[in-house]
């Protein structure tokens, strides 16, 4: 280890961003795996003829993750941001199944 103490930052600096490199492929990965069991709920709505979304469930789903965030020390406020905008993608893909 060295004394420099801008030396260090960097080597810091370094470990930081490989750790953040491999969050990115993790969120990447499970949202991928996330999407990938949305479409087999959107292709057995589509053949049943049931609604592309599901309100109530989405209320639910949002409340859960507020509670998630303030457990995971996250702003709450961000957390349901992001899955309002994963749902509406949700219920697009839902709605485009069932043309």
């Amino acid at each position: 280890m060295t004394d420099d103490p801008t030396a260090r930052a960097q080597q810091l600096l370094v470990e930081h961003r490989a750790s953040i490199d491999r969050l990115d492929a993790i969120l990447v990965y499970t949202l991928a795996e996330r999407f990938n069991q949305t479409q087999a709920v959107g292709q057995l709505k589509a053949q049943h003829d049931l609604p592309p979304s599901d309100p109530s469930r989405e209320a639910r789903q949002i409340e859960r993750l507020e509670w998630l965030a303030k457990e995971a020390d996250l702003d709450p406020e961000f957390a349901k941001k992001f899955l309002n905008f994963i749902i509406s993608e949700v219920i697009r893909h839902h709605e485009q199944l069932q043309t």
